[in-house]
């Protein structure tokens, strides 16, 4: 037992450096709280949401269109979602399009909000459980 949670600790850490060099601006750990909220840290073409959402970060068709129409330069297909560092870059997008100073400023909250619940999520009441998880990923309290 005592060296599967080692285990587990190593990958863990290892996956947290890898993450950390693969984000574009966010704050450390942001992108790895993310993943791991969304599909357990997981990899690949992960489907969620009834089939709605896709890969690591289980980016919507919808949201992956607003980034790209936002920075072109992502260009690729939505299958590419499967990607995390293609899924990093739709999200990066996505915030600059609708949490630009969120962004800035480092708001982990605001921006996990909106990755959940769409341009206005901050807003919403049933985003702030998702955010309890997220922020629990990154070591804060409840």
């Amino acid at each position: 037992m005592k060296e599967n949670k080692m285990k587990k600790t190593t990958t863990l850490a290892f996956y947290l450096i890898f993450i950390s060099f693969a984000q574009a601006e966010f704050p450390n750990g942001f992108v790895a709280a993310i993943n791991l909220t969304e599909t357990g840290g997981k990899p690949g073409p992960i489907l969620g949401d009834g089939g709605a959402a896709l890969g690591p970060l289980q980016i919507h068709r919808i949201y992956w269109q607003d980034a790209i129409k936002y920075d072109r330069s992502i260009g690729g297909r939505y299958e590419d979602c499967s990607d995390l560092g293609y899924s990093i870059k739709v999200m990066d997008a996505y915030m600059r399009r609708y949490a630009p100073a969120a962004y800035r400023d480092g708001d982990c909250e605001k921006m996990a909000r909106i990755h959940n619940g769409g341009p206005a999520g901050h807003r919403k009441n049933a985003t702030v459980r998702y955010w309890i998880k997220v922020n629990r990923w990154m070591g804060g309290a409840e």
